[in-house]
């Protein structure tokens, strides 16, 4: 059988863009090199990750979250549920650069006027383990196959399409898609330029037993030779500035783990049981280009950098939202003239700027004192309101754009969720992974128009409880906002941006 996709990996980047392609009606294989998806590593409390509005946004839009379960949290980890450092604090947390924390009562929400209220917040706790359940039970729904057991030995491309080579046997797809981790073989075999830095340090995330937990003080703390966060009785996460020399050179004994604590919190501790143990390191790196030919990249396989502020996870959901649907078009003959490589120019910067936001915590973890001079500069400026709305804006993403030529202010924005005359709000019309053309003043030219769009865009004609001074609003199938006008308007116009973007001819 040849399936239109093959993707190399089921983890959540790929499990989710399965689901992308299947809602277009997209043949889907998904290969995935472990037998076993489920990992203590995927699990609490080190299989905790938060998302960004940006990915909360778009499982919203498909539907999938409120299937997501949201892990339960305490400050202690009483009654089974995972321990949290920065839970019971006075000021509710809404996330941290570096560590040092700003605060939801500091953050100014009016300096985002095209965001209106919506189910979807601006963060959310999951554990890896049940998203990844949840996004494979909605592709398996959907008919994407998945193959467990079958890592990518290679590849060969063609005009025609790529014959993959996998556990021994062969399969071929029109296209293949690398989501297959930092350490990505599809990127490898590809011939992807994969430019970075290197690392500055190791990082550490262990469970363990210490003879005596009081000797360590809860919570973040930078030291002179380095920096560990601790959540009483066992769980830490430490780097060391060792140039990344101890990550996967060797297993990670206990003894060693005993050693790097003690130099790095300068507490005489005593290990007494490592039950897990984990190494990482801030090495950032990113294909220079997503896609070479038929091949693609996508998530981790594509950039690369350290776990600090969580990331990586949305960067992938990211690249799955953005990608899905210019592929689908690609595949099914009618997307625009380079549609496909707005993959790589749309979210390539998207990438750059997060790795650049990895690079600058780490800078301010070094062990030294002009980075504890900047440290202290930086915590006295997210106290501020300004300061603090402007880091929620880089974390939540919040301000996530992108650069589509377009002339009004909302265009490669997310749409704001618009709450219409009949009660329903935008993003519910996106579960088909369709676009939308929205006609808010009700014109009965766009509305005559509205059947020869349909293969590809859904209409909807209805006023909204707040417009936002818009008329009309041509909406991707991710949920950025292509173009939109305001006041009255020739139907031609909104149908040579549906052409733009959907490579419909409608003359």
């Amino acid at each position: 059988m040849i399936y239109d996709v093959v993707i190399a990996g089921a983890g959540p980047v790929g499990l989710f863009l399965a689901c992308e392609l299947r809602l277009a009606h997209v043949s889907v294989l998904v290969l995935e090199q472990a037998e076993d998806p489920h990992s203590p590593l995927k699990r609490l409390p080190f299989g905790m990750r938060g998302l960004s509005a940006p990915t909360i946004e778009a499982f919203y839009r498909r539907g999938l979250l409120d299937g997501i379960p949201v892990p339960k949290l305490s400050k202690d980890g009483a009654n089974g549920t995972a321990a949290a450092h920065w839970l019971g604090q006075p000021r509710q947390p809404a996330g941290h650069f570096a560590g040092i924390q700003f605060y939801q009562d500091q953050v100014d929400i009016s300096k985002w006027p095209y965001r209106l209220p919506t189910p979807a917040g601006t963060s959310m706790m999951v554990e890896l383990e049940s998203l990844e359940t949840a996004l494979a039970a909605r592709a398996n729904a959907l008919g994407a196959k998945v193959r467990r057991g079958f890592a990518v030995e290679g590849f060969e491309q063609s005009d025609g399409g790529v014959a993959i080579r996998a556990g021994g046997e062969t399969f071929h797809g029109r296209w293949l898609v690398g989501c297959d981790g930092g350490r990505s073989k599809v990127r490898k075999l590809g011939g992807f330029e994969f430019a970075g830095t290197d690392p500055e340090f190791t990082g550490y995330s262990v469970e363990v037993e210490l003879a005596d937990p009081q000797q360590l003080r809860p919570g973040r703390h930078y030291t002179a030779t380095g920096m560990y966060t601790y959540t009483a009785p066992g769980t830490i996460a430490m780097v060391d500035f060792d140039g990344g020399a101890y990550h996967r050179t060797q297993p990670v004994a206990l003894e060693h783990v005993q050693s790097v604590l003690r130099r790095v919190s300068g507490v005489e501790v005593t290990v007494t049981a490592l039950r897990l143990a984990t190494t990482w390191t801030d090495r950032a790196r990113q294909a220079t280009a997503y896609r070479n030919g038929r091949v693609l990249l996508a998530g981790d396989a594509a950039h690369i950098h350290s776990p600090l502020g969580g990331q990586g996870l949305n960067l992938g959901i990211g690249d799955a939202m953005n990608l899905g649907w210019k592929l689908a078009a690609t595949i099914h003959g009618h997307a625009p003239e380079g549609l496909l490589d707005t993959y790589t120019s749309e979210r390539h910067p998207i990438g750059a700027k997060v790795l650049d936001w990895s690079r600058a915590q780490v800078a301010l973890m070094r062990p030294s004192a002009s980075s504890r001079a900047l440290e202290a500069i930086i915590r006295d400026l997210i106290d501020t309101r300004d300061g603090a709305t402007y880091f929620a804006e880089r974390v939540w993403g919040v301000a996530l754009r992108y650069e589509l030529g377009e002339s009004h202010p909302l265009a490669g924005y997310s749409t704001p969720d618009f709450e219409l005359a009949d009660g329903t709000r935008l993003g519910e019309w996106l579960k088909a992974g369709k676009g939308l053309v929205v006609d808010f003043d009700a014109s009965a030219p766009l509305q005559s128009l509205a059947e020869r769009w349909s293969d590809r865009v859904a209409y909807i004609s209805s006023h909204a409880k707040n417009s936002l001074g818009v008329s009309v609003l041509l909406v991707r199938p991710d949920g950025f906002v292509a173009w939109a006008s305001e006041g009255e308007l020739h139907a031609g116009e909104a149908g040579n941006a549906v052409a733009r973007w959907f490579g419909q001819s409608l003359h």
